[in-house]
């Protein structure tokens, strides 16, 4: 019994990975950092390796399996590859008809979200701060970056989808964000709704490039220097902020291939200030209510997750 909650929880974990990494500015890293499965998911996936490889060609498939923490990575992909199917849509249309709403969900979830990671820190010193200001001012300035124009080429694709996964896999760093700035998000969000498999295909084989390599650098880190990774890793959640903050004004837009306006370059306003430069109501107690919610999610999760281990 104790097994099949197991694996619905880590499940809906998968769920609530790719729910995150369809929105430009929350990090499907973030969720697996709060829900305490982020150093076994890095480490499962730097597990494929040569010796993986050998016990395939070997056909020793319950090697592999046990080698690869395959029954974890398949239970998670499975969830995230759910959420991207299920849910794409429905994140893309309340990112439309509920922007203020949405982004102050996840404003409270990444600012609760930041405090339990600095939990993480066994010993501060002057190292951490410093990492800490450097991981929030990369974060920032990737998030201030205006997205660019580029082209819809296979090769294009494939080095898109290797960053991507990289970013995927960092806390506060929004692979579908990196997708945004490469200009390719509503490509690839088109791709999925319409199912151009060679589109996806090329793009995931990036991503699996990206992720064997660039995971097997995060695990060192961890292993070598985890006070200084992990505050790294809490700035680039606190300089997600800039994103994710809900009330913003639209500087300069582009045309989408449907040719409607889509905002290009933005810049975070108060709420008292919103109504009046874009002409919207700021809804601030829905705003403070939502971010609420956010928030206690993740303390649930993490007490549901301390209880977990206690059993």
């Amino acid at each position: 019994m104790n097994r099949i909650v197991n694996n619905l929880l880590l499940f809906l974990k998968g769920v609530a990975m790719g729910s995150a990494d369809v929105v430009p500015g929350v990090s499907g890293g973030t969720i697996a950092f709060i829900t305490g499965i982020y150093e076994t998911l890095l480490n499962s996936i730097k597990s494929v390796d040569l010796v993986a490889l050998n016990y395939l060609k070997k056909f020793q498939i319950k090697a592999f399996w046990e080698h690869v923490n395959g029954n974890f990575l398949i239970v998670l992909v499975a969830g995230i590859a759910t959420s991207f199917l299920s849910l794409s849509k429905v994140i893309t249309y309340l990112l439309e008809t509920h922007p203020i709403q949405l982004w102050s969900f996840f404003f409270g979830l990444i600012v609760i979200s930041a405090l339990m990671v600095l939990r993480e820190i066994k010993q501060w010193n002057v190292s951490v701060f410093i990492a800490i200001i450097i991981g929030v001012a990369v974060a920032y300035f990737i998030t201030a970056a205006v997205p660019a124009e580029t082209p819809d080429e296979p090769w294009f694709l494939f080095i898109v989808g290797a960053i991507a996964i990289c970013a995927m896999i960092l806390p506060g760093i929004s692979g579908s964000f990196i997708v945004l700035l490469f200009g390719k998000y509503e490509y690839m969000m088109n791709a999925l709704n319409e199912r151009r498999i060679v589109d996806l295909l090329i793009f995931a084989a990036g991503c699996a490039v990206g992720i064997l390599s660039f995971a097997r650098v995060i695990s060192w880190l961890f292993k070598k220097y985890h006070n200084v990774t992990v505050g790294v890793l809490s700035g680039f959640m606190i300089g997600a902020l800039n994103k994710v903050w809900p009330w913003k004004e639209t500087i300069e837009t582009y045309l989408d291939r449907h040719g409607e306006a889509k905002p290009l370059y933005e810049v975070n306003i108060l709420p008292n200030e919103y109504l009046a430069k874009a002409g919207i109501e700021p809804h601030f107690l829905e705003a403070i209510g939502f971010a609420a919610g956010g928030f206690l999610i993740v303390l649930f999760i993490d007490r549901l997750s301390v209880w977990l281990k206690k059993d």
